[in-house]
């Protein structure tokens, strides 16, 4: 279907035409406006379909929009729950940290050698104990570093044994840390979802808009079309109407005639009738024409 309509296909009527053409001509010309009208009709009504088709469209775009807002919505809740989450966690962990960290720093487990590295230390100088040749002087500072390894060792084994909460303290905070890391996780996980419903969202829209323009064209061309289907309509009903007049004066010349020529036969009659009472000779016609006038 043409987007808009062939106006030269249109059928024009002016007041000139009702006044002056014969009824021949209106009738031909209430046919071409009936016949045009129809046409227009036609079209008004596919363009109204088209028009009707795109806004179910829109609509179905506007829902489909709606539930991936809905959708997001739902996620950046839960998001927001598990950011929440994550952040109290945090915090927890970071101060259980902060209590290793206050429990280190009483016992001074941070300065120092750990018992592994001193009792490889140990070993190493009893290997060369054992193994080298040394003057006594030698030998001596070698012991003497010897004990001093083994009372470090000690002094470290008696602190750490004195620290009984510390390693559960610090299995807590990072079983926390890891607790959040995993809230976090699901932070990203459930926002990149909602970002791709917004994404949806936002593309529907878009769509809803461009079919809502096609639709609100249609629907200009519907009007378009309609408009001119009541103006042929209105034409036609005009002709209709001057017809109608046409056949009214018609009848009223008829009857006019009619009653003209009653008038005169009754005039005639009449005339007839008298010379019938005059005695003059009646023929048949004569006759007739009393009979017909009701005088007989």
């Amino acid at each position: 279907m043409a987007s808009t309509i062939d106006q030269s296909a249109n059928v024009e009527l002016t007041d000139n035409d009702l006044e002056s053409d014969s009824k021949g001509k209106l009738i031909k010309l209430a046919g071409k406006l009936r016949d045009r009208r129809n046409e227009l009709n036609q079209a008004a009504s596919e363009r109204a379909s088209r028009r009707d088709e795109l806004n179910a469209k829109t609509r179905e775009q506007v829902d489909l929009a709606q539930e991936h807002r809905e959708k997001r919505d739902e996620l950046n809740e839960k998001v927001q729950e598990h950011k929440q989450q994550r952040n109290e966690l945090n915090a927890k962990a970071n101060e259980l940290f902060d209590e290793v960290d206050d429990m280190k720093g009483d016992l001074d487990l941070d300065e120092g050698k750990d018992l592994d590295t001193l009792e490889s230390e140990i070993e190493d100088l009893e290997f060369r104990q054992q193994t080298e040749v040394l003057s006594a002087e030698d030998e001596r500072e070698l012991i003497e570093k010897i004990e001093d390894k083994r009372e470090q060792y000690r002094k470290r084994q008696d602190a750490l044994e004195d620290t009984e909460g510390l390693e559960e303290v610090k299995a807590e905070a990072e079983e926390v840390r890891a607790e959040a890391s995993e809230h976090h996780e699901k932070v990203t996980e459930l926002a990149d979802e909602a970002q791709e419903h917004h994404n949806e969202m936002i593309s529907a829209y878009r769509e809803a808009d461009d079919v809502r323009d096609d639709a609100d064209e249609w629907h200009e061309k519907f009007v378009e079309a309609q408009e001119a289907a009541d103006r042929h309509h209105e034409d036609f009903v005009r002709v209709q109407k001057r017809l109608r007049e046409m056949d009214k004066e018609e009848e009223q010349e008829r009857k006019s005639e009619r009653d003209q020529r009653r008038e005169e036969a009754e005039e005639e009659a009449d005339e007839i009738y008298q010379q019938f009472l005059d005695g003059e000779t009646l023929d048949t016609e004569d006759l007739m024409k009393l009979q017909k006038a009701g005088k007989l």
